[in-house]
């Protein structure tokens, strides 16, 4: 089938039209691949990072479930802010020497993952502790009053109370990388970004650019269907309907 739209491809006069469409048939399926596992993998690391954190930030305030100490709440608290305000691309050149050590590279688009999830578990770290906030504090206070330990509150009644919630703001993590990942293309990484920046604007070819602006879109768009559908599926009030 390739080589059947390839044929077809050389057989087009118009330049622009050819050098678009053989991009397009070439170079966007791996693209689009790229971009997905990209966005996956630096999400569920930024989860498995930032969840932990954003359970610390309600959990260990003062009047928490679990108290922790003022100076530790204040470092978490600064150095999450401090990450957050980094603006991405800034980030993505602060990070070479933290990739290089892990990944042995810091260009290619396995190595933006490492600079997409430092720039995503801090904003996971918030959007866990916004869903815990949302919990009715009754809940708390009754396993309390029953003898739960900390730790059995926050796995037993917090989280899977705010299980709605979280996937809902999962979703909003996901799409947030998806951007992110498209900004890699400019410093060397792979995805859409790539086909975008290296060929829609470093040669002035706006069908390639225009392609892998829809395609984006269209997967920011699967992605939070398929978020609010699951939010849906799990929440408790809906089906008690």
């Amino acid at each position: 089938m390739l080589d059947f739209l390839n044929t077809y491809i050389e057989t087009i006069d118009n330049k622009l039209l050819h050098d678009a469409l053989w991009v397009t048939v070439n170079e966007v399926p791996f693209a689009i691949w790229e971009t997905i596992y990209v966005t996956v993998l630096s999400t569920l690391f930024a989860v498995i990072l930032g969840l932990p954190l954003g359970v610390l930030l309600v959990a260990g305030e003062k009047n928490g479930v679990m108290p922790l100490p003022s100076w530790l709440m204040s470092i978490i608290n600064t150095v999450i802010n401090l990450l957050r305000s980094i603006p991405f691309l800034i980030l993505m050149i602060m990070a070479f020497p933290l990739t290089e050590l892990i990944l042995g590279t810091r260009i290619g688009t396995v190595a933006m993952i490492v600079p997409l999830v430092i720039a995503a578990f801090p904003f996971v770290a918030r959007l866990v502790e916004s869903s815990l906030r949302e919990i009715n504090p009754n809940i708390i206070e009754a396993a309390e009053s029953m003898g739960a330990t900390p730790f059995q509150i926050i796995v037993k009644v917090m989280i899977p109370e705010s299980v709605p919630s979280l996937i809902s703001n999962f979703t909003i993590a996901i799409t947030t990388v998806l951007g992110y990942s498209a900004m890699s293309g400019i410093i060397g990484g792979g995805g859409l970004g790539k086909i975008a920046i290296n060929y829609g604007y470093y040669r002035y070819r706006d069908a390639e650019m225009y392609i892998s602006v829809v395609l984006l879109v269209l997967l920011v768009i699967a992605f939070q269907s398929l978020g609010n559908h699951l939010a849906k599926k799990s929440d408790k009030r809906l089906k008690n309907n």
